[in-house]
């Protein structure tokens, strides 16, 4: 079973990547840009037989290692 995780800053925590990537965008003449957001994405294999038992040890692989709980949220998407 394969498992997408999206992670990205939390509303209102700053995200300076972002912030110069527009920078850069609207001096490459993108005048339209009004928000860059970065965030990370994983794809990760796991090897389990019920979705939702995958599910909870993506979670915990989250809080763990992945995301910081202070600053980041994640979505978790299973692909099969």
């Amino acid at each position: 079973m394969q498992a997408e995780i999206k992670i990205r800053l939390k509303e209102g925590i700053s995200d300076p990547e972002g912030d110069n990537i527009k920078k850069a965008l609207v001096l490459l003449g993108f005048d339209n840009v009004i928000r860059v957001k970065t965030l990370k994405s994983y794809i990760i294999e796991i090897d389990c037989e019920k979705e939702d038992d995958a599910i909870e040890e993506i979670k915990e692989m989250c809080d763990k290692l992945l995301a910081n709980p202070v600053i980041h949220e994640y979505e978790i998407n299973i692909i099969k």
